[in-house]
């Protein structure tokens, strides 16, 4: 029963209530980007920006990390691998005035601190952690463009939650209000499965069997009843919809693209209702952790992330950012809050809610036995048997835990570090 979606959504209050609208979620949006920081309006965002600003920009992620890296053979990265990470920025070649472009995904990219595919870590035991690992971007998704590496193959962009190097081919530049109509259109499919694909397409190689996230939306196709025929397939027993390629200009253009109507996807969003949370999030149970959305796979702020897109709801990127976020009610504690409080909050807060610990995020199923259960994603450590001995474990995947007993270190429990709890009605 811990690994069955429907057991916890039958623990919510009323599972199947809608929390919010479509208008209530296009309002919680505009409030979003009104009054949190870390989520950018690209709609609204500068025609053009300063030198500074820019720099600015690029430098507030572009910056040796604060402790010690390795790289795989086991060498240092050095004072001289950081100057020449630094070179590669390409800085000088900034402009008094920087014109910003806009662009669209094409596929899954990676979104990354430098513009390098340098893997480095922490230490032999943290080896799967890529530190200039950051986020992804995928299919459709829009960005502007501020910058281009020296070597001409990656692009600094900003997303509506994030701003990171991305490879250039990734992207395809567009015009603003042209990308806008695209990303507006009334009718559109999203991705509900934890990945879906295209039908295979001889014709067309870049969108054949393309991987397509959670939470990806993309415009239906307007085709005339007569014409049944894409790229040598009848499109009636499957979904036409509308992908960014690159023109034969090297510009932003689109293509129709079919998916099987036997994929998870449905027009339009999912109704947003408790039920549904714990479903999407029961969809990626499993799935090996990715830090930063590596290992084609995604963290514990992507998992919640990417469920919450297919409500048509957009969060902030990372943990820390969405625990002090505006968006949603929140309960915060602080170090004078006990143990006996907090946990008389959790246990009163409904499925689906979020838990905020340091670094890091879980959704809340119910309590079995008295104990809390949360599904998450995570690298994890181990936790305590009944002899209070911690058992060091890796987990690194989508995992159904016991709340309380659950170690992020030797000496600290997940439950310990708690400083909110976060309810999006």
């Amino acid at each position: 029963m811990h690994l069955s979606a429907e057991h916890w959504a039958n623990k919510a209050k009323q599972p199947d209530e809608v929390l919010k609208d479509e208008r209530g979620i296009l309002a919680l949006a505009e409030e979003a980007f009104a009054s949190d920081p870390h989520m950018v309006d690209l709609a609204a965002y500068a025609d053009e920006l300063t030198h500074a600003e820019v720099t600015d920009i690029i430098l507030s992620m572009s910056k040796p990390y604060e402790s010690e890296l390795y790289y795989r053979d086991g060498g240092k990265v050095e004072t001289a691998d950081y100057d020449g990470y630094e070179r590669s920025l390409n800085l000088a070649e900034l402009t008094d005035n920087v014109v910003v472009r806009f662009g669209m995904v094409l596929q899954r990219a990676d979104m990354r601190s430098w513009p390098t595919e340098d893997v480095v870590f922490k230490s032999q035991e943290t080896i799967e952690l890529d530190r200039f690992q950051e986020n992804a971007l995928f299919p459709a998704d829009m960005v502007a463009v501020l910058h281009e590496s020296n070597d001409g193959q990656w692009v600094f962009v900003q997303s509506f939650n994030y701003a990171a190097w991305v490879q250039k081919d990734s992207i395809a530049i567009g015009q603003r209000n042209e990308i806008l109509d695209y990303k507006n259109a009334a009718r559109f499919l999203v991705v509900t499965g934890s990945k879906v694909a295209t039908n295979f397409n001889p014709h067309a190689p870049t969108i054949s069997e393309l991987q397509l996230d959670m939470g990806v939306r993309l415009p239906l196709a307007d085709l005339e009843d007569a014409t049944h025929n894409v790229d040598g397939q009848d499109h009636a027993a499957s979904h036409a919809v509308r992908l960014p390629v690159r023109d034969e200009n090297d510009e932003l253009g689109f293509r129709t693209a079919l998916i099987a109507r036997s994929q998870d996807v449905q027009q339009g969003y999912l109704p947003f209702t408790r039920r549904n949370i714990v479903e999407q999030a029961f969809k990626f149970l499993g799935e090996r952790y990715g830090w930063g959305h590596s290992y084609n796979a995604r963290d514990c702020t992507g998992l919640v992330a990417e469920v919450y897109k297919s409500f048509g709801i957009q969060l902030p990127r990372n943990s820390g950012q969405q625990g002090l976020s505006p968006i949603g009610d929140s309960i915060q504690f602080t170090t004078a809050s006990s143990e006996e409080e907090k946990l008389k909050v959790i246990k009163a807060a409904d499925v689906g809610d979020l838990l905020y610990s340091t670094g890091h995020v879980m959704l809340y199923l119910g309590t079995l036995e008295d104990m809390p259960y949360v599904i998450h994603d995570l690298s994890g450590f181990g936790w305590a048997g009944d002899d209070g001995e911690v058992q060091e474990a890796v987990l690194n995947g989508v995992s159904v835990t016991p709340l309380m007993t659950l170690h992020s270190s030797r000496d600290t429990t997940y439950f310990e570090e708690i400083y909110a709890i976060k309810q999006i009605r």
